[in-house]
């Protein structure tokens, strides 16, 4: 199965040459990331989300929904693919938020996206869900510190600690770097994702038995925790509110970040 690019390229709003650049890459990984929201409602209502390319044109594309890593890096990468780009299927951990010394399994997904005719490759993350994410792909070049509406990465290589050197992800907030993903360059094979995607669903200390969901827009980033909606405007001014029941979580996904919920949203919240 093969994606409908026409489909998919209506969906995120993109209307650039289908070949296989860097300029492509770049303006199609921002689309991305601004016309199809991160969510887990699947996970909430207790399923696990399908990774086959078709059943992901179907709901992120052709539906009024989005999805979380394993499904955009999914989808993003059969685009690419078909494009003519050279992809390769990472995960890594989520550093993000992690405790000093902890170490979490590997379930987070990246792209690492080979351009042909250019030198090195770029890391590409559709699917992070965080209001400091990438919007554009990152070159993996150590050290070198790109910014994007007002976001600053770069890529750092830690000391093996084991086979590999770590290449880790990182942010700028404020005057420091804070580290957000962490992952090797060797290639994932789609059963090991299956079963990372698996795992995320399913256990039952999963950060995403609980509704989270991101809408990331040109003037300002939605986030949705719980009942929790926090607004940041592009100028950095926050507003948060807590919403009231489960009709009011039903009506702000549908107004405010486009998406019908699924079937048992209302009674599995």
């Amino acid at each position: 199965m093969t994606v409908d690019l026409e489909k998919y390229f209506s969906r995120i709003g993109w209307a650039g040459e289908p070949e296989p650049t860097l300029a492509t890459l770049r303006s199609l990984h921002r689309a991305h990331v601004h016309g199809i929201p991160f969510e887990n409602l699947d996970v909430v209502v207790g399923s696990v989300p399908s990774l086959d390319v078709a059943d992901l044109q179907a709901k992120l594309v052709e539906s009024s929904r989005g999805g979380y890593c394993f499904e955009h890096n999914t989808l993003l990468a059969a685009v690419l693919e078909q494009l003519g780009f050279e992809v390769t299927r990472l995960t890594g951990r989520v550093r993000l938020g992690a405790r000093p010394g902890e170490i979490r399994p590997r379930t987070h997904m990246v792209l690492a996206v080979g351009v042909p005719g250019e030198s090195g490759r770029h890391l590409a993350d559709v699917g992070f869900g965080a209001i400091g994410a990438l919007l554009e792909p990152l070159p993996m070049v150590p050290g070198e510190v790109r910014e994007g509406a007002g976001r600053h990465h770069r890529l750092v290589v830690e000391e093996p600690d084991g086979p590999a050197p770590v290449w880790v992800l990182q942010a700028r907030t404020g005057d420091a770097w804070e580290d957000q993903t962490a992952f090797t360059l060797d290639p994932v094979p789609a059963p090991d994702i299956a079963m990372s995607n698996w795992h995320v669903a399913t256990h039952p200390r999963s950060p995403f038995k609980r509704i989270y969901v991101q809408g990331t827009r040109a003037d300002a980033h939605l986030r949705l925790e719980g009942a929790t909606l926090t607004r940041t405007e592009a100028g950095g001014a926050v507003s948060v509110r807590e919403l009231d029941g489960a009709d009011e979580i039903v009506e702000v996904l549908e107004s405010g970040f486009g998406i019908s919920p699924p079937p048992g949203l209302g009674a599995a919240i």
